[in-house]
């Protein structure tokens, strides 16, 4: 139990008071056992109010929020009811009984909720959380690759709006984007496939497969930072650090890596093998997320933060609960094509491998067509 028990008013944006009460130091126990390594005793009085009023709200309206791992661990661990990847918190809020989703993340993610769960009402606590690598195309973009590019299948990341899903014949993850192009090249009987649009997810995609990739200049701002140079200066500083990338970092990263997968392949494998020491290359918060559950592991962190996951915080999760807002929709005939897209990736079996990218594989170049 913590220490400090002076009750602290904090006044709410509406006026509401909240206080750090003995009643809502209970209630957030668990969650401050979780961060009490990230989170100062001062923020927690802060924070255990909002927390304690949130889980109230969902409870009385009916809502589940779904957390990121790119979320501050205060939200991940205080008020997420699923936590994880952008796809699987969308399929866990489509199997659950919720009436409201909110959706802890960017818009894409809060899209693709509305378009797996059409009969729920969705909510995304700041409409401006938006992503850089989602932007960066749309679904004008991809029906002029389709012309360019006749009889082509294309596959597109989740990490895009409803619009170019609905342009696209299937989706993928980087978890498994492999197994999707060549399950799409096998289906369509062509060699090459089209990867949008993140330009490094597919240059990666391209050093694991025999298929011929295409790709769009799409980036992530966070991934697309690291350079093969930090990861050898992290390496000298730290020699017995075991250094995980994510698919969305540049080739040369994953080149002078140890491990590189999908968020909740990292998350499993720190996990699983307990190295003593780690570095995660993706958004920093991860570390702080994954370090909750593994308590004998050194996290190194170097730190790159997503300015759009950022925008969420307790305090616009507790008004969009409060005022029911910003609810996000789709145009039915967009979101009926969209979900095509997506099931078609859904309904694929269970990659035959671990999620994971061979980085022998990853260090030999091949060429991508970039549109």
């Amino acid at each position: 139990m913590l220490t400090l028990s002076i009750r602290e008013g904090e006044m709410a944006a509406d006026g509401f008071q909240f206080d750090f009460t003995p009643e809502v130091e209970a209630q957030t126990l668990p969650a401050w056992e979780k961060v009490k390594r990230h989170v100062t005793p001062m923020e927690w009085r802060k924070q255990a109010p909002l927390i304690a009023e949130i889980n109230r709200l969902k409870r009385e309206k009916g809502a589940v929020i779904l957390a990121h791992n790119y979320m501050t661990p205060e939200i991940f661990h205080g008020v997420g009811d699923f936590v994880g990847d952008s796809l699987a918190l969308a399929k866990e809020a489509a199997r659950s009984d919720a009436k409201v989703i909110v959706q802890a993340g960017v818009h894409f993610m809060a899209e693709t909720s509305k378009i797996l769960s059409p009969e729920k009402r969705v909510l995304i606590p700041d409409l401006l959380a938006g992503c850089s690598l989602a932007s960066s195309i749309t679904g004008a973009d991809v029906r002029l690759i389709k012309q360019r590019y006749p009889g082509l299948p294309v596959v597109t990341y989740v990490n895009t709006t409803a619009d170019v899903k609905a342009e696209t014949d299937i989706c993928c993850t980087s978890a498994n984007a492999v197994q999707v192009v060549e399950e799409a090249a096998r289906q369509w009987g062509v060699d090459r496939v089209i990867l949008i649009p993140d330009e490094f997810l597919a240059r990666n995609v391209a050093r694991q497969t025999h298929i011929g990739i295409i790709a769009w200049q799409g980036r992530c701002e966070v991934h697309e930072r690291f350079t093969a140079e930090d990861i050898l200066e992290l390496k000298a500083a730290y020699p017995g650090a075991e250094v995980l990338a994510h698919p969305e970092c540049p080739a040369e990263v994953l080149e002078v890596s140890d491990f590189a997968g999908s968020t909740a392949a990292m998350n499993d494998y720190v996990l699983q093998r307990k190295p003593r020491q780690v570095v995660l290359i993706t958004e920093c918060s991860m570390a702080d997320n994954v370090a909750a559950d593994a308590v004998d592991t050194e996290f190194v962190r170097p730190c790159n933060l997503c300015p759009h996951m950022k925008r969420i915080s307790l305090e616009n999760i507790y008004e969009a609960l409060l005022h029911d807002r910003y609810e996000v929709t789709v145009d039915p005939a967009i979101a009926e094509r969209a979900r095509l897209a997506v099931q078609r990736m859904v309904d694929l079996p269970p990659p035959a491998v671990p999620a994971r990218y061979d980085l022998v594989k990853a260090r030999h170049h091949v060429d991508v067509e970039l549109i």
